[in-house]
């Protein structure tokens, strides 16, 4: 085999290692059975540059007249190599075979290039550092788990549920939050056995055997937790601070249809998954848009939370916008998601009684509902006057 140029951030240790030589689903991610790069030589393909897709997780080489990617040309075993050439596969970069300046010398080398039409931005060093390494490194984890139980021409549709699944691992693991209440367990009062994917598409279910620390000091027996996993979402509740309106959505639901509810149309606030390399506040205005075609004006964030920790891994960002909501109304969504909304605008008192007598009976819009009324008379002084 011929050896293999390899752009700068594929060669970072945890990702080369997801990438390369597999990994073992721990509470943490962990990396496992990791293949040693041995020698990696500098080098540089040139009229490349390192780009990424809008996921930011399709990650290579992309062609630019002038430019000059940087990476490393290794000798990888050939178990290394088809590990490597699923995830190619899965972000949609494809095989090419180039030369590059390594040594003093030009090398013929396989390397994997994204398409130019699938560039939708640079990648940089400084950019890197953070969240976006720690995405790209989630999802190149998860790609690992499913080498077998997917063949690599299936993965680039199963790529935009393991973008989102990525992404909310990475903002899970990076969460902190106080310790005043609660004890103090941490990530190694807890021992996972095994990890198994019994379930991948848009939205995945894990299956986790484990051991937990118990408040007697001691660990539980091993015990078998499913895990829905689905992503981060951020909800939104416009309100008209002038006129004390505010709008809520109704749409088709499935999981009441699956509790056997007569009648599955919920009422609920504007919510939507957040898209990788997107900010929070920004899903929440683009949400608006999508869903109720709304620009809103200033945002205050309610809080987060987990929608329901017993068995969904959901994490939500929630907030209310300010919207002049005079002549919103109607019915939006996006075809490609088969979205039928359907949005309205109520006076809050309304609002807060559909609450009352069970109309509105779904956790996000409770909350969000509950918490405007008691802070709607600080928005309207603060919001009301502009």
């Amino acid at each position: 085999m011929r050896e293999v140029f390899l752009s700068e951030p594929v060669c970072d240790p945890r990702l080369f290692a997801a990438v390369t030589g597999g990994i073992t689903g721990g509470i943490t991610g962990g990396i496992g059975g990791g293949t040693d790069p041995g020698e990696r030589i500098a080098a540089t393909l040139g009229d490349h540059a390192i780009a990424a897709a809008r996921d930011g997780i399709g990650l290579a080489p992309t062609r630019r007249p002038g430019a000059h990617a940087r990476g490393f040309v290794l000798d990888l075993d050939r178990p290394a190599r088809e590990r490597l050439d699923f995830f190619m596969a899965a972000i949609g970069a494809a095989p090419l075979v180039a030369g590059v300046q390594a040594e003093g010398r030009r090398r013929i080398v396989d390397t994997y290039v994204l398409p130019a039409a699938a560039a939708s931005r640079d990648w940089t060093r400084a950019d890197w550092d953070g969240e976006w390494h720690d995405l790209v490194c989630e999802a190149a984890e998860e790609i690992a788990r499913l080498r077998g139980r997917h063949a690599a021409a299936d993965m680039p549709a199963l790529l935009p549920g393991i973008a989102f699944r990525a992404l909310a691992r990475a903002r899970g693991r990076a969460r902190r939050t106080p310790v005043t209440l609660r004890s103090e367990f941490g990530p190694g009062d807890v021992e996972v056995l095994s990890r198994d994917p019994v379930y991948t598409n848009y939205f995945a279910v894990e299956e986790y055997a484990l051991r937990f620390r118990r408040y007697d000091g001691g660990f539980s027996p091993v015990v078998d937790r499913a895990v829905f996993v689905s992503g981060d979402a951020v909800t939104v509740l416009p309100y008209d601070p002038k006129r004390d309106l505010v709008m809520l959505v109704e749409q088709f639901r499935s999981g009441p249809l699956g509790r056997g509810d007569p009648n599955p149309w919920c009422l609920e606030v504007i919510a939507g998954r957040c898209d990788p390399m997107e900010t929070p506040e920004a899903t929440a205005r683009r949400e608006a848009s999508e869903e109720a075609g709304l620009t809103l004006g200033r945002i205050e964030r309610i809080g987060s939370y987990y929608s329901s920790v017993g068995v969904l891994a959901e994490h939500l960002e929630a907030y209310v916008g300010e919207a002049d909501l005079s002549e919103a109304g109607g019915t939006f969504g996006l075809d490609s998601e088969a979205e039928d909304i359907r949005s309205l605008v109520v006076p809050l008192r309304t609002a807060l009684d559909a609450v009352a007598n069970g109309e509105v009976s779904n956790a996000p819009a409770i909350i969000a509902l509950l918490w405007l009324e008691k802070h709607a008379g600080r928005l309207r002084r603060d919001w009301g006057a502009a």
